[in-house]
């Protein structure tokens, strides 16, 4: 329903700031990423929003760019992970930071954001795999599927998944997976 705010930024008292839009205040909640990047009080702001109305409340939480909304309304699909849990994971990593670690598939990355625990954790790992930043650390130009499947037979042979995204790094953008895992195999030899 509210898909974006610009206003006056009125108040910040983290996570929620204050918006004049034309004379009514909207208290949007917002992760850390976008708190720290907010302008002074009394300067134009503009939030993309993401509008959750509840049996007790309506909540209007807002984001500085359009991969922090996307995170957040994948993250709050999942079950067991509300608006404040995903504000919180947001706050506690960047956009960039979580699509890696879900990548990489590295729970340990998602236990420090505080409230989230380990089976949340490896719930947030298995539902959002190849939905949030599939292609980060992946080479450019090499097709998702490829990297992946290469990815994922370094993994089966006993590498770990930063010495598996490493190898893949160091691969031409065009390689098929067979020649990607002999060479992916190659590097991680030397």
């Amino acid at each position: 329903m509210i898909g974006q705010l610009t206003g006056t930024l009125i108040d910040k008292n983290p996570p929620e700031v204050l918006v004049d839009c034309h004379g009514v205040g909207y208290e949007v909640s917002v992760p850390m990423s976008t708190f720290y990047n907010l302008p002074a009080l009394g300067e134009r702001v503009k939030l993309l929003t993401h509008f959750v109305v509840r049996e007790d409340a309506q909540l209007l939480y807002g984001f500085a760019t359009v991969e922090e909304r996307a995170a957040f309304r994948q993250l709050i699909k999942i079950s067991g992970v509300g608006p404040r849990t995903a504000l919180s994971v947001l706050s506690g990593m960047g956009v960039a930071d979580l699509a890696q670690a879900i990548t990489q598939q590295e729970a340990g990355r998602l236990v420090k954001v505080p409230g989230i625990g380990k089976k949340t954790a490896e719930r947030l790992l298995l539902e959002l795999k190849g939905k949030l930043g599939a292609d980060i650390g992946m080479p450019s130009g090499t097709s998702h599927d490829h990297a992946n499947d290469i990815l994922q037979a370094l993994v089966a042979l006993g590498y770990s998944d930063k010495e598996a995204a490493l190898a893949l790094q160091s691969l031409p953008t065009d390689i098929g997976v067979s020649d990607g895992i002999k060479m992916a195999l190659k590097a991680l030899a030397k």
